[in-house]
């Protein structure tokens, strides 16, 4: 079913002159389909005007040229090619420029040495095994801290979407529907599954550094709360603004083409605020009020609702400091100057014994030592747009997907699934339904499950065993 009400590609549902919205055509087909549900008298509400009109939906899309330079990778396509031939989530793309300056760095000290006269640049390659172990050790050192990161953030996200689900559940099946006021406790539930998905959308806008309230997954989510990023966003909202150069710059990797990832909060004029906080207090006034209305009866549920929110302030906590604790400075500089300064001594270690092989050695060298490198810089911050980093719009469509498929069915009985003919209570040991079952006398039961675990060493070479016995 489509976000305004009809199926896609099936009629349209058409307003009269009056303004009232007209029943929705159904065909037979679709009243034959017991997967086609439609809204009869009360069709959903139109699309918006925007291209995409679920925010959270990746559907029909395709990898263009960017997404090899911008991300986060989207896991779900899939590529036939070897892995070494890969280019997409690689980062041979923002490796172009700085191999083109060491190929023209090599050639030119090959060059050099060459054609001109009585020069010759070459010098010894003990050098490199002396500055080689240390340049080793330092990309080892970057490499390992940048994973760890890389591996802490997902934890969390990872604890996001667990914490998500279980609250869901708490809101969906725990919290009962007072008489006299199902309807407002229904849509109340609805509105706190929903600010459950905003709470991990502004996390993902906050963790990169992006406050505002007008993106196209985060704006219908928080625009019925009060909140200081929803002020600041209708007082003075700054829309970044790049330019070609600028942006191809930022895909090549050109640190002094990249943007101040702050910039956005420092020329705020008005409180930004903690929106993932703001809407976790509204969660729990939610929770305070299922609990003082008795919504919630069981002890057990009340406090796993107020440990599910306090699970999702230790997320936001624990985030912030994966993003705000980076590598040390001074680390970063040595390692970044010393892995430049062996790249660069690499033509002259080459030269007398390679010739003019010098200058693609000298590429492939650094294409194995810089990749090292540079991976190690772009998955030091896991929650970025980078290539290779977190697919955190995947994980908030992910929780979504959960709340819509938690809210998708009342809370069921017990009778109705266990009472159910279909339900075969013994299987694979015994093919009889429930109700066959039930018509048995106890003992029978007990016999059977006694001499279920026998089953597998049954040696007459005839199977059902248990359903034999009994």
């Amino acid at each position: 079913m489509s976000e305004d009400g009809g199926m896609t590609g099936g009629p349209a549902a058409h307003a009269h002159d009056d303004g009232e919205p007209a029943a929705l055509h159904i065909t037979s087909e679709q009243q034959k389909s017991p997967h086609n549900i439609q809204e009869d008298e009360y069709p959903l509400s139109p699309r918006r005007h925007t291209t995409t009109p679920n925010p959270f939906s990746r559907r029909n899309t395709s990898i263009d040229l960017d997404d090899y330079f911008t991300g986060p990778r989207d896991i779900s396509k899939h590529s036939k090619w070897p892995l070494f031939m890969q280019i997409h989530g690689s980062i041979l793309p923002k490796m172009i420029i700085p191999l083109l300056v060491v190929a023209a760095w090599a050639s030119l000290i090959t060059a050099i040495s060459i054609k001109v006269p009585n020069v010759n640049l070459g010098i010894s390659s003990i050098l490199l095994t002396i500055t080689g172990f240390v340049v080793g050790l330092g990309l080892s050192f970057r490499s390992s801290t940048a994973y760890e990161r890389y591996a802490e953030g997902r934890k969390y996200w990872g604890q996001l979407i667990f914490t998500c689900q279980g609250l869901g559940r708490v809101f969906w099946l725990h919290a009962v529907e007072r008489e006299g006021s199902k309807k407002e406790d229904l849509l109340g539930k609805l509105t706190a599954m929903n600010l459950v998905v905003a709470f991990a959308v502004s996390l993902k806008h906050k963790l990169r550094f992006e406050p505002y309230t007008y993106y196209d997954d985060l704006v219908e989510l928080v625009d019925h709360i009060d909140t200081f990023s929803k002020s600041a966003t209708q007082e003075n909202a700054l829309r970044p603004k790049a330019g070609m150069f600028k942006a191809v710059g930022e895909n090549l990797g050109l640190s002094f083409a990249a943007s101040n990832p702050r910039k956005l909060m420092k020329k705020a004029q008005s409180p930004l605020g903690n929106l993932p906080l703001e809407i976790l207090c509204y969660l729990t006034a939610y929770v305070d009020e299922l609990a003082l209305n008795g919504q919630l009866p069981v002890g057990m549920q009340q406090t796993a609702a107020y440990n599910s929110l306090q699970a999702l302030n230790d997320v936001l906590v624990n985030t912030e400091r994966v993003l705000n604790t980076p590598l040390p400075i001074a680390y970063a500089i040595a390692i970044s100057q010393i892995t430049w300064i062996y790249v660069f001594l690499l033509p002259f270690q080459l030269l007398l014994e390679l010739g003019w092989i010098t200058i693609p050695a000298t590429v492939a060298a650094s294409y194995i030592i810089l990749g090292i490198f540079f991976i190690g810089h772009e998955i030091e911050n896991p929650f970025g747009n980078d290539v290779n980093d977190l697919p955190l719009d995947l994980f908030c469509q992910q929780i979504v997907e959960d709340m819509e498929t938690i809210a998708a069915r009342p809370k069921s009985r017990v009778s109705e699934w266990v009472n159910n003919p279909r339900n075969k209570v013994l299987y694979p040991h015994s093919e009889s339904g429930y109700t066959v079952w039930a018509q048995r006398p106890e003992s029978v039961i007990r016999n059977a499950l006694r001499n279920r675990p026998h089953a597998g060493f049954d040696k007459t070479g005839h199977g059902e065993k248990g359903e034999q016995n009994a």
